[in-house]
């Protein structure tokens, strides 16, 4: 009875003191989602405040995924400048987790605007089809593929996003392995670039004048001023990852070249 007692207290002692430690950890990420939930929200009142012109409920939907994607962008550069400058910059892999999940939870409520705002709860709509007062047909017609398409690649892009967010936790690492884990987490690159697709059609696509455009306007009157910039910011990370990939190749070859010749010695 007193061994079992003496190893119950033990136990608990150890339970406490593991509860001790890891309280810092939640901490710091608590102040990290803070942190990002605020850089997120800011983002988004800049991007609405930006284009006072357009409709208040596109305005809206549109800030919330400019956001989105600025939280993604982030979260996608930290990885490859860590690789790149790891004695600067290695401690912002600590807030990799709360950019990417935070890009998740802004997506969420973008798509959810556009399924309200824009598609009316309508599947058919969501995918580009209009209910046309034309001679000869019945039923939805198909008047805007590219939309259709562009929003499949968006809803792809945040099922990859909310799994992701999904996995994003220590338990689900612990569950998973630390390698299935990371290699599921490369996946975000996954995301980023079906996003960036999303978003170049709706910035160089979408509104531009077209014969649909002159039945359907749009209600946009002058070219979104973010397209450049959005463009800049995707390049920006395809050269991050370039870069951060030839540095771990040549890092590889130079202690493979150094083995090498230590053997032949």
């Amino acid at each position: 009875m007193g061994h079992h007692a003496a190893a119950s207290r033990a136990s608990g002692k150890e339970a406490t003191s593991s509860i001790k430690a890891n309280a810092p950890i939640r901490n710091r990420r608590f102040g990290q989602h803070i942190v990002v939930a605020l850089i997120g929200a800011m983002a988004a009142y800049l991007f609405w405040l930006s284009r006072m012109e357009w409709d208040a409920e596109m305005r809206t939907w549109r800030a919330i995924g400019d956001a989105a994607f600025i939280l993604l962008f982030v979260a996608m550069t930290i990885g490859p400048v860590a690789r790149i400058w790891p004695r600067r910059l290695s401690f912002l892999v600590n807030w990799r987790r709360a950019f990417g999940i935070w890009f998740a939870i802004f997506a969420s409520v973008h798509a959810f605007l556009v399924w309200d705002g824009w598609a009316r709860w309508s599947i058919r709509g969501f995918f580009g089809y209009q209910e046309l007062p034309v001679v000869g047909l019945s039923g939805p017609v198909l008047v805007d593929p590219g939309f259709g398409l562009a929003n499949m690649v968006g809803l792809v892009a945040l099922f990859f996003g909310l799994f992701l967010f999904a996995i994003s936790s220590d338990k689900a690492m612990r569950f998973l392995g630390s390698s299935t884990w990371k290699h599921l987490q490369n996946y975000a690159y996954v995301v980023f670039y079906l996003v960036s697709l999303h978003g170049i059609y709706f910035l160089f696509l979408h509104y531009e004048p077209s014969l649909r455009n002159l039945f359907f306007q749009r209600g946009v009157p002058d070219p979104n001023w973010f397209r450049f910039w959005f463009i800049g910011l995707v390049g920006t990370v395809f050269l991050l990852q370039s870069t951060a990939l030839v540095k771990v190749v040549l890092q590889r070859r130079r202690k493979g070249g150094s083995a090498h010749d230590g053997q032949n010695q």
